[in-house]
């Protein structure tokens, strides 16, 4: 750690002389250190895939979700700190819930991001508190068809055609860039998703069983059965 910056890196509320804010900062590295997971719009929908590490034979592999429904047409992937995506996931259900209460149609999905956005943003403004050490995507459909955001720890949010986030982040962006055609199919885009993983992550085992979902036009949230994923894997 640089000298000058020790004076800065313990409030949240201070920013340093070259207008950073540091502990953000340490909040996107705490992203950088978690699970590789994507979102890919296709034609009529989006899929979003995540790696899945096992730490431990004793762990129950059901157990660990990292794909995590909002409401029938939309979903999240997040990378970071578990509990704090749980936290959040949980306050955007209840938006979700409140937006189809109060309009009584699909969920504008980028009204969502941005309660969720304006959330995860309060809490770089006050001492005392500390950022949320996690970035979630956002899948689904509304009225206007497919959206595919995502929302880091500072509150910044940006729509997307692809989008990845964990430790592979950079890697599995390289490949989508070289790869993506705006009319793919599903199947088209799942295997794409699949490789930009396996292209993304170090520890193989990881991505025997990706985690997948989708959501088309007029359908509900799906999760891949195993003998979906292994279809795709062979």
């Amino acid at each position: 750690m640089q000298q000058g910056q020790m004076a800065y890196d313990r409030a949240i509320t201070v920013f340093s002389p070259d207008g950073r804010l540091f502990q953000v900062e340490y909040a996107r590295e705490a992203v950088k250190k978690g699970s590789t997971a994507l979102g890919i719009k296709f034609k009529d929908g989006v899929i979003l895939l995540s790696e899945k590490k096992v730490r431990s034979k004793l762990v129950e592999k059901n157990s660990l979700e990292k794909i995590q429904l909002i409401d029938d047409y939309v979903a999240t992937v997040t990378s970071g700190l578990v509990a704090d995506a749980r936290v959040l996931i949980d306050f955007a259900r209840i938006g979700a819930q409140q937006e189809k209460v109060t309009y009584g149609s699909l969920t504008n999905i980028e009204n969502l991001v941005k309660k969720v956005a304006d959330q995860m943003q309060q809490y770089t403004q006050f001492g005392g508190v500390r950022p949320y050490g996690v970035s979630i995507i956002f899948a689904g459909t509304d009225t206007i068809g497919p959206r595919l955001f995502d929302c880091d720890p500072a509150g910044t949010i940006n729509e997307y055609k692809s989008v990845a986030i964990g430790a592979g982040k950079d890697a599995a962006t390289d490949y989508i860039e070289k790869t993506y055609k705006d009319d793919m199919t599903m199947d088209e885009t799942i295997k794409m998703g699949i490789a930009a993983l396996k292209a993304a992550v170090t520890d193989e085992s990881s991505v025997k069983e990706p985690e997948i979902a989708s959501i088309k036009i007029g359908e509900k949230f799906h999760i891949l059965t195993t003998d979906e994923v292994t279809k795709y894997l062979n």
